[in-house]
């Protein structure tokens, strides 16, 4: 899986962060292409459970428009460490199982366009993104402080930063090229926050928090030219794996 391997960009743009200047800047109001929106999915991560022939572990549960029908899902996580708390869990409960399973590492921009081409086959496998719950908690609460504290947040969320002034945002500027980072990692986005109110001790800066999949479908469909500085930050978890990560450590689930 070569796609997995250019991440450069997104280490350079986390790096960037202490080194290049943070602005505020308004997203203004054409759809990207699947093409784009994969390459904006390709640097992140993700982690798929499989047998050792690199099939997901699927599991069927009732179809949403017909009760009476099921649908397969297969589970990909966001955090390497949950996939192996899975793993070693199901190990334990189910051991004829848990034994014939491995954690594998696959592009989230893979994952996203084995979505696409299943949604037109019958009876299609479909991929379910699990997301990290201290996160979730994260999101939870912002949501809260927003007014939102009777919704529960649902999807994986994405955290990124505006001013509170002009509703511009937070961007990072590197080699003259302006990027909107969202982070799936709110502490590494606040130490950004934070090294921004330094350079202007008089702003407000607030964070949002907005699920991925909604993100993934804004990209599809918006009328948007500004989408394309959007840049996915993977947590520093996923940045120190893909740091450690060699070509022949990378497989492909089979459909």
């Amino acid at each position: 899986m070569k796609s997995l391997f250019r991440w450069g960009t997104t280490l350079s743009l986390v790096g960037s962060a202490l080194l290049g200047s943070v602005s505020a800047e308004n997203l203004a109001a054409l759809a990207l292409t699947e093409e784009q929106v994969r390459e904006k999915l390709t640097p992140v991560p993700v982690f798929a459970v499989t047998d050792t022939k690199g099939s997901p572990l699927v599991a069927s549960i009732p179809d949403q428009q017909d009760q009476k029908k099921t649908t397969s899902v297969a589970g990909v996580f966001i955090s390497q460490e949950d996939a192996n708390a899975f793993v070693q869990r199901l190990k334990q409960e189910n051991p004829q199982l848990g034994n014939k399973v491995q954690v594998v590492p696959v592009s989230l921009g893979e994952v996203h366009e084995q979505n696409q081409k299943n949604r037109t086959v019958p009876n299609g496998l479909n991929f379910a993104y699990i997301p990290n719950q201290q996160q979730v908690k994260q999101a939870q609460a912002i949501w809260n402080q927003n007014g939102q504290e009777k919704k529960p947040f649902q999807g994986v969320p994405l955290f990124v930063a505006k001013e509170a002034s002009n509703s511009g945002y937070l961007t990072i500027q590197q080699n003259g090229v302006s990027s909107i980072p969202f982070f799936f990692n709110k502490e590494q986005l606040q130490s950004i926050v934070n090294r921004y109110k330094q350079q202007d001790p008089n702003s407000q800066v607030k964070i949002e928090v907005v699920p991925l999949e909604g993100v993934i479908k804004t990209l599809q469909d918006s009328n948007d030219q500004q989408l394309e500085k959007i840049v996915l930050v993977p947590s520093q978890e996923s940045l120190k794996f893909l740091q450690g990560l060699s070509q022949n450590q990378l497989q492909r689930p089979n459909q």
